[in-house]
C-alpha cells in the first residue's frame, strides 16, 4: 500500500502578501468539491481515499492548527523547519520507513477529485512514477514506487521530484480534473472555477 505524503511546510508568502502576514493559506476557508466549507488543508485531507491508510504530513512546528487537523485525519506529523519541497519529500520518505510507494500530495491543492488520486495509485508500477495529465500538463498528486525511495531521500532544497521523471518509467494518467492543476497561491484561488 502506498504511503501519502502531504507537503504543508511552505510559508505561502504570495498568499500572505495579499491576505495579510498573519493569514495562513492552509487554514483559509474554501468550499470543497462536496459543497462543504473547510480549511484548505482539511479539504486536501478529506479528498484522500480511505484506502490510503498510511499518511504523513510535513509542516513547520509553529502550525499548531495544521498539526491538529493532520492528527484528526490519521496522519503522522513530521515537523520540519525547511520549506523546501525536496527537503520535505526526503524527510517524509525517510521517516515513513518501508512502503510500497509514496503518493506526494500538495497541501495547497484542495480541489483534486478523489477519483484522480485513485487512478494515480492504480497506475503505479514497480520501478516507476505515475502522474496525472490534465490538458496536456503534468498535474498532482504524483506517485513513486518503492524502488525510488533512495532517490527521493536524496532530494534537497526547493527542487521537488520532477528531475526523477526522466530517470524512471513514467506512466501518464490522463484525467479530466481541473483541480489537479489548481493550487491556492493567492486569496482569489480559494474560489474554484472548473471552467
Amino acid at each position: 500500500m502506498v504511503t501519502a505524503i502531504v507537503l504543508a511546510a511552505g510559508q505561502g508568502s504570495r498568499f500572505r502578501a495579499e491576505a495579510g502576514a498573519d493569514q495562513d493559506k492552509l487554514l483559509a476557508p474554501c468550499t470543497g468539491l462536496d459543497g462543504v466549507t473547510r480549511s484548505v488543508i482539511e479539504q486536501v485531507l478529506v479528498n484522500l481515499p480511505g484506502r490510503v491508510v498510511k499518511r504523513w504530513l510535513v509542516t513547520s512546528p509553529d502550525r499548531l492548527d495544521v498539526i491538529r487537523l493532520a492528527a484528526a485525519y490519521g496522519c503522522e506529523v513530521l515537523l520540519l523547519q525547511s520549506a523546501g519541497m525536496g527537503d520535505s519529500i526526503a524527510a517524509a520518505v525517510s521517516a515513513s520507513g518501508a512502503a510500497d510507494g509514496w503518493l506526494v500530495v500538495l497541501g495547497d491543492m484542495p480541489f483534486i477529485q478523489p477519483s484522480t488520486i485513485e487512478r494515480v495509485i492504480d497506475a503505479l508500477e514497480e520501478g516507476g512514477i505515475s502522474v496525472p495529465v490534465q490538458e496536456g500538463q503534468y498535474a498532482h498528486p504524483v506517485a513513486f514506487s518503492r524502488e525510488l525511495g533512495p532517490e527521493l531521500m536524496a532530494l534537497t532544497g526547493d527542487r521537488g521530484a520532477r528531475p526523477l521523471f526522466a530517470r524512471a518509467a513514467l506512466k501518464r494518467v490522463p484525467v479530466d480534473d481541473p483541480g489537479a492543476l489548481w493550487d491556492v497561491d493567492v486569496p482569489q484561488s480559494l474560489r474554484f472555477n472548473a471552467d
